[in-house]
């Protein structure tokens, strides 16, 4: 989303009835719970890899600069999707979420089928098609921030307050997500339920958004 989109969509009046202050916190809190999906798959997808790459800088390499490369291709994507459809919002958040969602429960066996593939050929062919792999759900992650930024905006009116808002709720969701990850939910639920759990949240987050804030018209 481009910066002339943004400052136009502050400028013009909202198309629809601005959404409502309560309806507003309630999203925030919404990609709050998105950044602690989000850690989560993080934190379990590295161990998945762990299987396959070994628990070494190569895992930790592959996991971190796709989740970076996925985030950055993300926002470019979500921007350009905005400014196509900039009354769809909501829809397309809730999408989103179902969709991470989708990728995550299938997560567990696709990575362990996927490293199976590829078990006897070299750690670049495996560490590539891993990063691939996971480049999916990465990339959707990264296009939410984009999409809810242009939402926001016809609160505040104000870019730096809209992505700041939001920044700083998906920061803190992804902080608490990480920190209940490794110390209480891998510990007492296993790798594959605290996976499930996050696409439980995903799901959560989407079914809120589309019965509920897109329904009010937030």
């Amino acid at each position: 989303m481009n910066t002339e989109s943004l400052a136009a969509a502050s400028a013009e009046p909202a198309a629809v009835r601005p959404p409502s202050r309560g309806a507003h916190y309630g999203l925030v809190f919404l990609f709050l719970l998105s950044g602690a999906a989000a850690l989560i798959y993080q934190v379990c997808w590295q161990r998945l890899l762990f299987q396959s790459v070994g628990v070494d800088i190569e895992s930790v390499t592959i996991i971190v600069s796709t989740f970076m490369l996925g985030l950055g291709i993300g926002s470019l994507a979500g921007g350009e999707i905005v400014d196509r459809y900039p009354n769809r919002t909501l829809e397309l958040f809730a999408l989103i979420e179902l969709a991470t969602a989708a990728f995550g429960i299938a997560s567990p066996f696709l990575i362990h089928t996927v490293s199976d593939a590829v078990i006897n050929d070299s750690r670049v062919v495996i560490g590539a098609v891993n990063f691939g792999l996971l480049l999916i759900p990465t990339t959707l992650m990264g296009a939410t921030l984009p999409i809810l930024v242009a939402h926001v905006l016809r609160l505040y009116r104000n870019l730096g307050v809209s992505v700041g808002v939001l920044y700083f709720a998906n920061t803190l969701g992804a902080a608490l997500g990480a920190g209940l990850t490794g110390f209480v939910a891998l510990y007492y639920l296993g790798l594959a339920s605290t996976i499930y759990c996050a696409a439980a949240i995903n799901v959560t987050v989407s079914a809120v958004v589309w019965f509920t804030l897109r329904a009010k018209r937030v």
